[in-house]
């Protein structure tokens, strides 16, 4: 909850920073100078101006005790298997079975039959095996009237076969104008339920999606609902650092900060996967927006326009992939850049469109144009460059003038920042996906204002195979040219004898002037770092997951933790007490023989013992990969299920103190962190199971 007294301060500590700016800092002691300070005094009203939108919008969040959610059904136990319900009839088929769960109201005897949902899965050109994966989950959907269609625009037999397989609908097109919106646009008359679900094909939804987000639907006035994305792997950013546990992910400030205001002053932002939509507010619109890759975008717009009024679901019920490198991520973030800009050139254009209301055109004409904030952003990141190289000071300081006006604000928004945005980010670690991708958004940026917005291009969700990952060079160039001039800008003015000769300055300019290049120049290194792929990464995603677990070696039974755990195999602690004392009775000798067969208990599991192969030992820990037999197909799955399935497994983790990441930071600067491997992986953490 964001309290009215805490906006309320920052925006006057903002407001009166702002006019001390004005009126205080401006250089004006010649043409070139005054030009310089100008431009950075008006990045920086753009940059706070977005800023203090978003905190005004926070003032229309409801309290948390009036928000009408659904109600959550409890569910701890792992089920035998998570592919149908008894007599549920769905487009799969499956002769498995799952225990009697509690029914929503609308499923119950006497009441209205259920909604039905067409869930869709738009694909071009991922893995086969990851497209499977989508298509199993979203078959174990917990509601009693759905179909699943696969929609292909890639034209595979592979994926037709599988489908027939599965018992999904398939669907594919020879005309693959307009990307993902030709393609969902292409199903929508061979659809009949009263809703349609969607999920990118590296998506894994959650057993209660469905049960979780159609309530919602009860309210006709609901056109869609939208969860939150999160992903299974970790991204290059915090991969490449190893900072999985230090550093947030840079879609949670979004999902648990920016979205729930938008809902507060209706305007829900649809984000393209992991949303539910009527399919009649949908066909109302005309369909899917084809004029912008930011199709969910511009037609969330619509539909909102159109008198829908859409929900935002703040709970974790899916998790797709996040890119695997660097490059992949910057690819990405220029596509989303581009396409949400140009919705600006469509109908959907919330400063022209019809219906909406005047808040509502602001916060999505803000979230639009929030993209183009990379270019004050690239601004005020070369404004030490006008001291240091140029010797020209951007602003001139008084030490008073810093401790009455600029302190306070900066401090206000230390302290705050990880409240205000419910512990979804912190001021500083941000800043480094900033940085890493901001002259290729800059780029994307220009090129659409310009009229040549970028090409669609699918990220890839697959590791390149047979070439050695080394950092793209459109990431590397610009960094280090823009670290070669900082670096020059700092020794110039650590010793203005080898540089530029300096006018005469204040003691705080100067001051601020070297804390300003110094940052530059560690968030530099740091982003080039960020660059540099980590090696070998692992195909499947591991999870730090602790739970005390039961390993078995021949008639030898040890007790463990499990530290990690995947789709491939497991990392343990054994108890080191136990290990020790069955040594000096001579029950059990060191487990340091790859290929050795053991089987793993898991509470979850425990009713069967899972096969594993030991791979590797180190100090007290094990790594074992899973030794699957025929016949253990439903075994695996269940693994999938208690992987991906359960509910609550997705953690909303809090930011952690900055100063201690910092500290960690710092470290992984001069000590590096290596290839991954076995007991140095990279690693999400997932919440233990509900116990029954």
């Amino acid at each position: 909850m964001r309290l009215p007294w805490a906006v309320a301060l920052l925006l006057l500590l903002g407001l009166r920073y702002l006019i001390w700016r004005v009126t205080d800092t401006l250089n004006l002691a010649s043409p070139l100078a005054a030009t310089i300070s100008v431009l950075a005094l008006l990045a920086e009203v753009l940059l706070l101006g977005s800023g203090f939108l978003e905190l005004l919008f926070s003032l229309w969040l409801p309290r948390p005790a009036s928000r009408d959610r659904p109600a959550m059904q409890a569910s701890g136990a792992l089920p035998e298997s998570p592919l149908r319900r008894p007599g549920q009839q769905a487009s799969g088929q499956s002769t498995c079975t799952l225990p009697d769960v509690p029914l929503p109201p609308s499923a119950l005897p006497g009441a209205e039959p259920p909604l039905a949902v067409d869930v869709l899965i738009p694909t071009y050109g991922e893995p086969a095996e990851l497209i499977q994966a989508c298509l199993q989950a979203c078959l174990a959907l917990d509601h009693p009237r759905f179909v699943v269609w696969l929609l292909d625009d890639s034209g595979r037999e592979e994926l037709r076969l599988l489908c027939r397989q599965l018992g999904v609908r398939y669907l594919s097109r020879d005309d693959r104008r307009h990307a993902k919106a030709g393609n969902l646009n292409h199903a929508l008359p061979h659809l009949q339920g009263e809703l349609i679900a969607v999920f990118d094909a590296d998506v894994l939804p959650l057993r209660a999606f469905l049960q979780r987000t159609l309530p919602l639907f009860s309210d006709p006035a609901v056109g869609f609902v939208q969860t939150p994305q999160t992903y299974r792997n970790a991204d290059p950013v915090m991969r490449n650092l190893a900072l999985e546990r230090w550093l947030m992910p840079d879609e949670e400030s979004f999902y648990r900060w920016i979205e729930p205001c938008r809902e507060a002053v209706g305007a829900v932002v649809c984000a393209g996967t992991s949303f539910v939509m009527r399919r009649e507010a949908l066909l109302a619109v005309g369909g899917f927006e084809t004029g912008t890759p930011s199709e969910d975008l511009a037609t969330g717009i619509r539909i909102t326009a159109a008198g829908y009024r859409n929900r935002y679901l703040p709970e974790k019920l899916s998790a797709g992939l996040a890119p695997f490198t660097a490059a992949a991520m910057a690819r990405q973030r220029c596509r989303w850049a581009s396409g949400t800009l140009q919705v600006l050139r469509t109908g959907a254009n919330p400063l022209t469109i019809p219906g909406l209301t005047p808040l509502q055109r602001l916060a999505y004409l803000e979230g639009i144009v929030h993209w183009s904030m990379v270019l004050p952003q690239l601004l005020l990141a070369l404004m030490p460059l006008s001291l240091g190289v140029l010797g020209v000071a951007p602003i001139r300081l008084s030490g008073e003038g810093l401790l009455l006006h600029a302190l306070p604000f900066i401090v206000a928004q230390l302290l705050l920042i990880r409240w205000l945005s419910a512990h979804s980010r912190t001021a500083f670690l941000p800043e480094l996906y900033r940085w890493i991708f901001l002259l290729p958004l800059v780029g994307a940026v220009l090129l659409t204002l310009l009229g040549r917005p970028q090409r669609f291009r699918v990220t890839p969700k697959a590791l390149a195979t047979g070439r050695r990952s080394t950092p793209a060079r459109r990431l590397l160039l610009p960094l280090l040219a823009l670290l070669s001039l900082q670096l020059m800008s700092l020794l110039n003015l650590l010793r203005p004898a080898l540089g530029v000769a300096l006018a005469p300055l204040s003691t705080a300019t100067l001051t601020v002037s070297l804390a300003w290049a110094a940052i530059n120049t560690l968030l530099l290194i740091l982003a080039l770092r960020a660059c540099f792929d980590r090696p070998g990464l692992a195909q499947r995603p591991w999870f730090a997951l602790r739970l005390p677990c039961t390993l078995r070696w021949g008639k030898t039974e040890l007790e463990a933790e499990l530290e990690a755990i995947s789709e491939s195999g497991v990392e343990l602690r054994l108890n080191d007490r136990d290990v020790a004392c069955r040594q000096q009775t001579g029950q059990v000798s060191t487990l340091d023989r790859p290929g050795e067969p053991l089987t793993l208990q898991l509470p979850a599991f425990s009713d069967q013992a899972l096969p594993l192969r030991l791979e590797a030992s180190s100090a007290g820990q094990i790594g074992a990969l899973w030794a699957w037999r025929p016949g253990d197909e439903a075994l695996q799955e269940r693994l999938r299920w208690f992987l991906y399935g359960r509910e609550g497994v997705w953690l909303d983790r809090r930011a952690p103190p900055e100063p201690l990441a910092l500290l960690v930071v710092l470290q992984r600067l001069l000590m590096g962190c290596g290839a991954e491997g076995w007991f140095r992986r990279s690693l999400i953490a997932q919440a233990p199971p509900q116990r029954p």
